[in-house]
């Protein structure tokens, strides 16, 4: 009979953030996968918890999620650990559970601290819709191109950054996305827990000390893409607005069809129109 695969959240800061559920199954496992087998062992320690350790890091992730499907297959029952909050976000994970569901293995999710739930619940920006986008590309083309593709994102935007990149990815925000209001959570649940709220300009131009995990929550834009191509389109003249859709090969009946929702029009007042020149 094949083991079960534990997903275990950790605490993020404080070590009184575990469940009485995660402390349960840490106890009962076989074997805890950990991110960084010394960090895990410090909080086992503390729980008077002893169990045999794999490490399981981004590095390694694809070749020890091998390993740890072949403990379960052989009956064991295995937690994945992170060093922080829960496995899989932003963090190792993704692949043991794939393979975990490949073969079958049943998996239960031990839910608890998530970083960027904490500083979005705090931050005072809208929590109706939001976008995680973890950690930026280090490539910086790619963390470049991945701000400009989030330009016209209505939804709240969160990002995780190391603090020595900070002052860096805070300029590429602010040349990208504008100034905007955005709130820095750093050391979520500890001693030195801060939430910065302002404009991306004014921490810019402040002496702020970036030091700590920091998890960004950035305000959305006013404006959708849509919105803003619409608002492109309204500003030509019919004539103009019939050729753009034109170019892309619809026919006269779709044309103004689309062309009246742009404009917020009965249709039948574009038809008149382009009626009236021929």
């Amino acid at each position: 009979m094949n083991g079960k695969l534990y997903i275990v959240a950790t605490p993020i800061g404080n070590l009184e953030d575990i469940t009485l559920r995660a402390l349960k199954v840490l106890k009962a496992v076989d074997i805890i996968a950990a991110e960084d087998t010394r960090h895990t062992l410090k909080l086992l320690n503390h729980f008077e918890i002893s169990k045999k350790l794999i490490s399981y890091y981004k590095q390694n992730e694809k070749s020890k999620s091998d390993v740890i499907i072949a403990e379960l297959l052989a009956g064991k029952d295995v937690a994945v650990v992170s060093d922080a909050g829960t496995p899989g976000i932003s963090d190792p994970g993704e692949e043991v559970i794939k393979l975990a569901i490949e073969n079958n293995i049943e998996i239960i999710p031990i839910p608890g601290c998530v970083a960027f739930v904490n500083a979005l619940i705090a931050s005072g920006m809208s929590t109706k819709e939001f976008c995680f986008q973890g950690f930026l590309e280090t490539n910086k083309k790619n963390k470049k191109e991945k701000l400009s593709s989030l330009i016209y994102e209505t939804r709240t935007i969160i990002l995780y950054e190391a603090p020595h990149k900070m002052k860096t990815t805070l300029q590429d925000i602010f040349d990208i996305l504008g100034d905007r209001n955005i709130v820095l959570a750093r050391e979520l649940t500890k001693i030195h827990e801060e939430f910065i709220r302002d404009k991306i300009s004014n921490i810019l131009q402040s002496n702020q000390e970036f030091k700590g995990e920091f998890v960004i929550i950035i305000e959305g834009s006013k404006i959708s893409k849509q919105e803003k191509d619409t608002k492109e389109l309204t500003s030509l003249t019919l004539e103009e607005h019939y050729n753009y859709y034109n170019e892309q090969g619809l026919d006269k009946k779709e044309i103004i069809k689309k062309v009246a929702k742009d404009r917020n029009v009965n249709k039948n007042e574009i038809y008149k129109h382009f009626l009236n020149k021929e």
